[in-house]
């Protein structure tokens, strides 16, 4: 697949419209009864009584308006940052919607993919001309941030990339942030990410506070299985944030969500974090074996996520009858920068990997 160019448009005039993905497609609408989940990238694990005791509570003081005061102070904390440099959302999502909203002024908005759509979704929404910048297939999706045009003043970017599951230098990504442009780094996935050495997230800006306009993005969805709860964060710089609040309703995070945003910022729950982590790496690994030892599959990249993304010739209808088996995977045409020969896998245990890599081997030799 050729990538294509540096600032290409998402759509110029006369272009049609069926030929673009379809930016509105999300893992969940893979999911049916009676189909194992392989489309989602949650967590599915019984919650810790740490995290499930604070959300029964907080049942209990549902008639008082939402005070986000102590879980913007916990999540603070365990970035190294000050409340004001924390912004508490409805889920990732809606911080996606809050800078989209709040910076229409932007001139030239930039979104590297392939990756989570919703950032273009919100920006397109909100009324913005965004610009593609599609990182290279042959180069297993690795970041140059040469090819982010000079004068983008508003650019977007997942780390690890969904659904790449490349992790991209810290330095390059900090390569990115410039006097005059916001720099948006999706890290809903960077809780599922280790490395040797590194006692805390590798590649993880959560925590720098020394580049200008960078805004992180972050989820607890993930890990923790709150897909349903609805929230998240942003960091950065108290003024930006500032922006991204006004254009946010009131009260727009619920009191068990910010119960469970305080209760996953503890240093005990970063300590479980890690450990899923570690454990999620060792998932990965035997599912990339497995996977590799399949004909006319190649795994993108070196995967560092809940995911694995994957090529194959015929991906599409290799989706199709993997459906009639039993099991959902995520297709990869609704990516730009992807198309029908690829699909997501999402980690799961030894088991549930052999399983599938079982049938998928059958399906594949047919």
């Amino acid at each position: 697949m050729r990538a294509q160019l540096t600032g290409t448009p998402a759509a110029g005039p006369g272009a049609d419209p069926r030929d673009e993905p379809d930016l509105g497609h999300h893992g969940d609408a893979e999911v049916a009864p009676g189909l194992v989940d392989l489309a989602v990238n949650v967590r599915r694990a019984p919650m810790p009584d740490w995290l499930a005791d604070p959300l029964v509570a907080a049942l209990g003081e549902l008639a008082a308006y939402p005070d986000p005061g102590p879980a913007r102070a916990a999540v603070a904390a365990r970035h190294g940052r000050t409340p004001e440099e924390v912004l508490l959302t409805a889920g990732a999502a809606e911080g996606f919607v809050l800078i989209a909203r709040a910076l229409r002024d932007a001139r030239r908005p930039v979104v590297v993919h392939p990756q989570f759509t919703e950032p273009e979704a919100a920006l397109r929404a909100a009324g913005h001309a965004v610009e593609r910048v599609l990182l290279d297939p042959a180069d297993d999706f690795r970041l140059d941030p040469a090819r982010v045009p000079a004068d983008a003043d508003l650019v977007l970017l997942g780390n690890p990339t969904n659904p790449t599951s490349v992790l991209h230098p810290a330095a390059q990504l900090a390569a990115l942030a410039r006097p005059g442009r916001v720099l948006v780094v999706d890290e809903a996935f960077a809780d599922t990410t280790v490395a040797p050495g590194v006692a805390g997230e590798p590649e993880s800006l959560a925590t720098r506070r020394d580049l200008p306009g960078l805004v992180v993005v972050r989820s607890l969805t993930k890990t923790w299985g709150l897909a349903g709860l609805r929230v998240g964060y942003l960091l950065g710089e108290p003024a930006l944030l500032a922006r991204f609040a006004a254009a946010q309703p009131l009260w727009a995070v619920s009191t068990p969500a910010l119960a469970a945003a305080t209760a996953c910022a503890s240093p005990a729950a970063v300590a479980a974090e890690r450990a899923i982590a570690a454990g999620l790496a060792a998932d990965r690994e035997h599912l990339v074996a497995r996977l590799s030892g399949l004909p006319g599959v190649r795994v993108a990249g070196r995967p560092a996520s809940a995911f694995v993304l994957i090529h194959r010739p015929g991906a599409a209808a290799v989706r199709e009858r993997l459906r009639e088996r039993g099991w959902a995977v995520r297709r990869g045409d609704t990516f730009p920068g992807l198309g029908p020969d690829w699909l997501r896998i999402a980690v799961r245990d030894p088991a549930t990997t052999d399983a599938f890599t079982d049938v998928l081997a059958e399906i594949l030799e047919e």
